[in-house]
């Protein structure tokens, strides 16, 4: 029933916009998880013309009077039902060094699809009734699908350095899809971790805390730590690696043992305060590491100062109030 409903709507803007002489497709996200086997209820669309224009258009077809026009942005919120549509149209995008901001001017739907950030979310679909259905997909996201990678569609340094955050959004997709980040993909966010920094605290740690509710968590602690983007976010965890529990014995370095229970407590729930506390037990052994002949090394009372840690560790990370307590 849902996938009748899903299409019936599909179906209702395809016909909309053959109408008014646009070409309008699904994009990104919902193409990716539809091909999936996901279900979505956000649906973000690219339409050959204005899409806040457009996105009224359907809010009248639809009659719903539920749309939020970002004119600043180019584009449009309707809600239909459990349906949230975003329409914008389809553009160029322009960065300087200095912003995440672009300069934007309308294009056709190659270039639209050529500035997203990953092959996988590079995806259309087409609504028009002539090809209803239709995946449209010019950087081979189909086969990055089938094979599990995370690619970027344009060279990746240009890619990252335009959009630094997207750094930590192939992070979170391989965490969250079990994918592998391409090799030169991988190298692009090398060389361009730094470019975080421009970043709002905000946008990092959304997608930290995605990467944080995945149902294996250590693999983004992990990407995040082999590609430097620990040392940028999250230095204090980097901090545990080489300290070790047992004299002699790197199998309890407290980083990986940190990962080990991270993994273990995402197993038994999705609570994400829970999954944050395995994460940060153990945040101040770095500092209260002795070393005792015979015993190894000891950390008397990090309990105590990580307690004392973790507030101002909060407030960086512009963490919810409630994962502060």
């Amino acid at each position: 029933m849902k996938e009748r409903e899903e299409t019936t709507l599909l179906q209702k803007i395809g016909k909309l916009a053959d109408a008014r002489g646009l070409e309008v497709y699904a994009v990104g996200g919902f193409v990716r998880d539809k091909l999936l086997g996901k279900q979505s209820k956000d649906i973000d669309f690219v339409v050959v013309g204005s899409g806040p224009d457009f996105a009224r258009a359907v809010a009248k077809e639809l009659r719903t009077r539920r749309v939020t026009v970002y004119q600043k942005f180019g584009t449009a919120l309707v809600q239909v039902g459990e349906y949230k549509l975003e329409f914008v149209g389809a553009r160029r995008e322009s960065y300087r060094g200095e912003s995440r901001k672009p300069a934007v001017e309308a294009a056709d739907l190659h270039t639209d699809l050529a500035r997203r950030d990953f092959t996988i979310n590079a995806l259309a679909l087409a609504l028009n009734a002539a090809r209803f259905g239709e995946i449209v997909d010019p950087f081979d996201g189909r086969k990055d699908l089938r094979k599990g990678i995370v690619r970027t569609p344009l060279e990746p340094n240009r890619t990252f350095s335009d959009d630094p955050l997207r750094i930590m959004r192939a992070i979170r997709f391989a965490t969250q899809l079990d994918f592998e980040i391409a090799p030169a993909t991988l190298a692009g966010i090398r060389n361009n971790v730094e470019r975080l920094r421009i970043v709002s605290q905000e946008r990092i740690t959304d997608e930290f805390l995605k990467i944080l509710a995945a149902a294996k968590p250590s693999t983004g602690f992990r990407l995040m730590d082999e590609t430097g983007v620990l040392a940028v976010v999250f230095p204090e965890m980097l901090a545990m690696k080489g300290v070790e529990q047992i004299d002699g014995h790197h199998h309890k370095d407290v980083f990986f043992h940190t990962l080990q229970v991270l993994d273990n407590v995402a197993a038994r729930s999705d609570n994400l305060f829970l999954r944050y506390t395995a994460l940060v037990h153990d945040i101040a052994k770095p500092r209260t590491k002795q070393f005792v002949k015979g015993k190894g090394w000891t950390f008397h009372d990090h309990e105590e100062l990580g307690a004392r840690m973790l507030p101002a560790i909060g407030r960086r990370l512009r963490l919810p109030v409630e994962m502060t307590k």
